[in-house]
């Protein structure tokens, strides 16, 4: 019997892209996002049509022949409304499925789809999509490990297409994208491909993630100017107003310009809160604020913000009777009983002005500030002051917390554990995860502030690039010699290309929560575990007593054992005496102390404690001699 056999029995749906997936294996009566049997039929559909254009554009570019721009469009439109939490309407599925199957029979003119997978053919009619849909989602493949792999590149592909759509909204783009992006869709529905090409293509995900994430703040930059980091405002204001949801900062900009002078306010929404740090934006005296908490939280705080509501992509759920009148989707979101607005009229919002303009205020739900805005330029500038901070001891690790937050009880680990480190640790964060901890007083660390939040999602990349940057700075061998403790909490594809992005960059030992990576089989997982050391996180105290010590100790679990004998050499003996018989091999320069632990078969929690408490009170047994 394969994996997840018993699930799948008699099942409505299968969907497991994003961590809240039912039973922590995947949603087969109806998706814990609200998404119907029928749409999420469809959604696969769509993804499998999606493949088989991808495939035909693939083997266009191995011939060298050129890849219509309207075709790389399609199937990045395709890939992002396959998002979890962006569309949940059958008939908008049923017309992108049209414009794929539309598209891949005008590529299919220009070369044989011979020995391409079955998608690259398959053209079917519209009373055919139901019957189809039910042969072609993530269950077709039968082995649990090449599901999982295959899952892997799926969403990958899918959160490096939410970045690259976006940036060509905004005039960029890498044809270098569309052809990995095109490429690895077809690696992932050919059956003659096996595991190890699969993995190898998930591992150069990660560049390529990177690739989209700096193009698209690079176009940000360029339209609305460098990121400031800015207190922002959680308030309301006496003026009716517009809440905007999603990623597509094009958009808000269009309803910036054309609110101006209406007497209506506009307010971002989750992840959108980053928006406030660019000066083009920033400098509309009714951009008023940001309004919430997380996403998840939005059928309770979208019925209190009174007005309407604009949604432009990710992060969106079916909304309550009470309000959905009030709720417009627009690019690759949609919803049935929600106005949808077409993008190619450039973004027309007099309907929702004017509807604005008939509401009362937002209620408000709180009145404090939060701060966003670290871009790459203002993280550039921590360089040096970080790193003397770290080699002066006056800053102990730093904590990178990204990602995506969720409702999952368990995500209060987030908040708990930014509250248990220490005062002498940094935090970097950008995602949503960081409404968990953002509005905790943290205070500053070496004349840093503690807390730093790069942005959205998008700016993950933002944080990699400050890291390599410091790697420079205190001329270190290898990145993952800095002392940086990883905290990814993954929920959809935009979190799957985080930690890709991360791998990429040669970071290891990351901690995933609030649970693994559900789609991937359990020999896949055991392959991430022993290469990259990925781990889920556990008890908040005990995490933090390992790898950030008591306040008088230095040594963690994470730490270099090379490291840990060239910043404290009185420890030498001591690491002998336990059993620690590598510190002069080639080994010690690369393996953590925890590593080390478990190849000598030693409880790291033991260890810990033998080498803080001498390290902290060198002189106890001497003085009871």
């Amino acid at each position: 019997m394969t994996e997840q056999t018993n699930t799948v029995q008699n099942a409505l749906m299968y969907c497991d892209q994003c961590q809240e997936a039912a039973a922590s294996a995947a949603c087969t009566r109806t998706g814990m996002c609200g998404i119907t049997p029928e749409a999420a039929g469809l959604r696969d559909l769509l993804i499998y049509v999606t493949q088989g254009l991808a495939s035909v554009a693939a083997v266009l570019r191995e011939e060298k022949q050129p890849v219509p721009a309207e075709v790389n469009r399609t199937i990045l439109d395709s890939l992002v409304m396959c998002t979890v939490n962006v569309n949940f309407d059958p008939d908008a599925y049923r017309r992108q499925i049209n414009r794929t199957l539309a598209r891949k029979s005008e590529l299919a003119a220009f070369c044989s789809t011979e020995g391409l997978p079955e998608a690259a053919s398959w053209q079917g009619a519209e009373e055919q999509y139901a019957e189809k849909a039910a042969e072609v989602g993530r269950m077709a493949t039968v082995d649990p490990d090449i599901r999982g792999l295959r899952g892997l590149i799926l969403y990958a592909m899918q959160g490096t297409a939410a970045y690259l759509r976006l940036a060509n909204k905004l005039g960029k783009d890498d044809e270098e994208i569309h052809a990995f992006i095109q490429g690895s869709l077809k690696k992932a529905s050919d059956d003659t491909i096996r595991g190890g090409e699969l993995i190898a293509s998930v591992l150069e995900a990660g560049r390529y993630g990177i690739k989209a994430m700096t193009l698209l703040n690079r176009a940000r930059k360029e339209l609305y100017g460098t990121p400031e980091s800015i207190e922002v405002d959680t308030g309301v204001r006496t003026n009716p107003g517009i809440l905007v949801v999603g990623d597509d900062i094009q958009a808000l900009s269009r309803l910036l310009v054309q609110t101006m002078g209406t007497g209506v306010d506009v307010y971002t929404y989750s992840d959108l809160l980053s928006a406030h740090a660019y000066p083009e934006l920033a400098r509309h005296t009714h951009f008023a604020g940001n309004y919430g908490g997380a996403w998840h939280q939005q059928k309770e705080e979208f019925e209190s913000f009174n007005g309407p509501i604009l949604v432009t992509g990710d992060e969106f759920t079916i909304p309550r009777k009470q309000y959905i009148d009030r709720v417009f989707t627009t690019g690759a979101a949609g919803c049935p009983g929600c106005r949808h607005i077409d993008e190619a009229a450039e973004g027309d919002y007099s309907e929702i002005i004017a509807l604005a303009k008939t509401c009362e205020p937002p209620k408000e739900l709180s009145r404090e500030t939060v701060v966003t805005g670290y871009g790459k330029e203002q993280l550039a500038g921590y360089v040096k002051p970080v790193a003397r901070g770290l080699s002066k001891n006056e800053i102990r690790k730093l904590v990178v917390m990204i990602g995506t937050d969720g409702r999952a009880k368990s995500r209060s680990y987030y908040s708990d554990f930014a509250k248990a480190i220490p005062d002498d640790v940094l935090v970097l964060t950008a995602g949503s995860v960081k409404y968990r901890f953002n509005r905790q007083e943290l205070g500053e660390v070496a004349g840093i502030p503690r807390l730093i939040d790069a942005g959205d999602s998008a700016d993950s990349y933002t944080i990699c690039d400050f890291l390599l940057n410091l790697q420079e700075e205190m001329n270190l061998a290898d990145v993952g010699m800095l002392p940086v403790y990883f905290n990814v909490a993954w929920y959809d594809p935009k979190s799957v290309i985080e930690i890709l992005e991360l791998l990429y960059i040669g970071m290891k030992n990351i901690h995933l929560g609030p649970s693994s990576l559900n789609f991937l089989s359990r020999g896949i997982r055991e392959v991430f575990v022993s290469y990259f050391g990925l781990s889920q996180i556990g008890d908040v105290d005990e995490e933090v007593k390992a790898n950030f010590g008591d306040r008088g100790g230095s040594v963690t679990a994470d730490m270099i054992v090379g490291d840990i004998v060239t910043q404290f050499p009185e420890l030498v003996p001591v690491m002998l005496d336990v059993g620690l018989h590598c510190l002069g091999c080639g080994v010690s320069q690369v393996e953590t102390l925890k590593e080390a632990c478990e190849v000598h078969g030693l409880d790291i929690y033991d260890i810990l404690d033998v080498l803080n408490d001498e390290l902290n009170h060198p002189d106890e047994d001497e003085d009871e001699e």
